[in-house]
């Protein structure tokens, strides 16, 4: 019998632990009921907007900067000033929200911990409700947490600043239904940390915290911010307590960067540039193109191919001169253990990586890998020393163009076997991963998630479906696709061995590929398919 606590509306639709009973209280789902009633017609209305624009797309059109909001983009305002414990984010890791990875995290050295609702995690309803209650236990320091071998891991007395990025948009919690219907993932996993933890950070004095994912307006961003004023209002907390930074991980929303700035003003403390998604939504806005928004090979897709470089430049200059940081992208390398000669090799790629963000005037980056925040400190200590940012680095010099910003023609690289070969394992791999609840998954010495993955099956998608050839000549079908899926399911199943193999979920995460990357149709999110597969 379930013991969700009884609010008018609210049905839980997934079997009750009472290991819920903490998070899923009578306050949170009344909170969580009022935000839907009030907010979801116009979260409904934006995701029509994007099949709207979408289609625009489709026909010809091409974005721009939007006539209409000429006047913010000239104007002069700022942000509000940073946020306690946010002031200095030279390094900042992510990952999910097990308890192992939240200590190892918060002690990482890093200056903000990002805690995971969205690409890094599968949206069990266990993983999202537990993973609430852990990061509660880490703000009242009740954290720890101890291997099969009695090893023993407990936060340092100094911690990162705890950021929580919930689930975009367009991602539904059908677990948990307000008046017959899903509520929003988003709200979902705000009210739940505002209700669970938010007064716990208010007290520790950094929080609540928040990133927000997949925008594509600033009419998305404004629904945020309404979002954030009626929630302060129900709990009674003073306006601007709440802060958010925005990914920029769309094409779209690299022309409303100021836009969304603005809309969020009194609750935001910055951008990000989500590279990976932003790959991704290139891809997708413009897959039925052909050859002028092809792209090569994921790894040849670079921060120094030209649409990027015009991208996280256009971001930099963007925050700074409206007050808020600039975060860069994500070091996705994880250390092999094995081959001390790789490691090395990738650590030299990061350093780079991250020396090219703090030149071009980032106040700080990403890393998934607690060995790789001191290499990230290290690039950013040197060009900040004591100061705790750059934003008086105003990058006046800078002057991007629509057409810059769309210039995916100009990426150097090419279409190769290898390239297809790896979307294809890295997509089946992940997928099959993500339905056994992980979503943070090692492979090929990368830490992949559902973002790096949509990059695999949507370049697949674009290429079968606009007639490429690799560089060996062989033309990408869906014949072709098939056929390297058998020889590299083969080879996961020689490494990880028969008997994991057949217990694994492979035959469901090759036919969720197929249904993502060979369809006629293009799914918008492979989580959205995933999901309804998912307990």
């Amino acid at each position: 019998m379930s013991g969700l606590p009884q609010v008018d509306g609210v049905e839980l639709r997934a079997p009750w632990d009472e290991a819920y009973a903490s998070v899923l209280t009578e306050p949170a789902l009344a909170l969580l009921a009022r935000l839907q009633r009030e907010f979801g017609p116009r979260r409904h209305e934006l995701l029509r907007d994007r099949v709207r624009r979408d289609a625009e797309l489709a026909a010809g059109a091409l974005p721009d900067f939007l006539p209409e909001t000429k006047d913010v983009r000239e104007g002069e305002w700022s942000v509000a000033p940073p946020a306690p414990g946010l002031v200095d984010r030279r390094v900042e890791i992510t990952g999910p929200t097990d308890r192992k990875m939240v200590i190892h995290a918060l002690n990482s050295g890093a200056k903000v911990f990002m805690a995971d609702f969205e690409d890094s995690n599968s949206p069990t309803f266990g993983n999202l409700v537990t993973g609430q209650a852990t990061l509660r236990d880490a703000l009242l320091r009740e954290i720890d947490f101890t291997t099969e071998d009695g090893k023993a891991y407990a936060l340092n007395d100094e911690v990162a600043t705890l950021v929580v990025r919930t689930r975009g948009w367009h991602l539904p919690e059908r677990h948990l239904l307000v008046d017959g219907s899903p509520v929003s993932g988003s709200l979902f996993d705000f009210c739940l940390f505002m209700t669970t933890s938010g007064q716990i950070s208010i007290d520790a004095g950094a929080g609540p915290y928040f990133y927000l994912p997949k925008l594509e307006s600033h009419l998305e961003a404004r629904l945020w911010n309404d979002v954030f004023v009626a929630t302060q209002e129900a709990l009674g907390i003073p306006s601007g307590t709440i802060r958010a930074t925005c990914l920029v991980e769309t094409i779209l929303a690299a022309f409303e960067m100021d836009e969304i700035l603005y809309e969020l003003r009194e609750h935001s403390c910055g951008l990000n540039a989500g590279r990976w998604d932003y790959i991704f939504s290139m891809i997708k806005k413009f897959r039925t193109r052909g050859q002028e928004f092809q792209l090569p090979d994921r790894a040849d897709v670079t921060m120094t191919a030209p649409f990027m470089r015009a991208y996280t430049e256009l971001l930099v200059q963007t925050c700074h001169r409206r007050g808020a940081h600039a975060i860069g992208g994500m070091a996705a390398f994880i250390p092999n253990r094995r081959d001390a000669e790789v490691t090395e090799k990738a650590l030299q790629a990061v350093r780079a990586d991250k020396t090219r963000e703090a030149d071009d005037g980032f106040d700080g980056s990403w890393v998934a890998h607690p060995d790789l925040v001191q290499v990230a400190r290290e690039v950013f200590d040197a060009k900040l020393a004591d100061r705790p940012h750059q934003l008086d680095r105003r990058r006046d010099d800078v002057h991007v163009t629509a057409a810059q910003l769309l210039d995916a023609a100009s990426t150097p690289g090419s279409i190769t076997e290898a390239g297809l070969r790896n979307n294809i394992s890295v997509g089946i791999q992940y997928l099959e991963a993500w339905l056994r609840g992980s979503g943070a998954v090692a492979i090929f010495d990368l830490m992949e998630d559902a973002a790096t993955a949509e990059i695999s099956r949507s370049q697949v998608w674009q290429w079968v479906h606009n007639g490429a050839t690799t560089a060996e000549g062989q033309a990408i079908t869906a014949d072709y696709v098939r056929q390297l899926q058998d020889s590299e399911l083969d080879k996961v199943r020689a490494a990880v061995g028969d008997e994991a193999f057949a217990g694994g979920r492979y035959a469901e995460a090759r036919e969720l590929f197929e249904q993502v990357a060979l369809a006629d149709d293009f799914e918008e999110f492979l989580t959205l398919p995933a999901y309804e597969r998912l307990g």
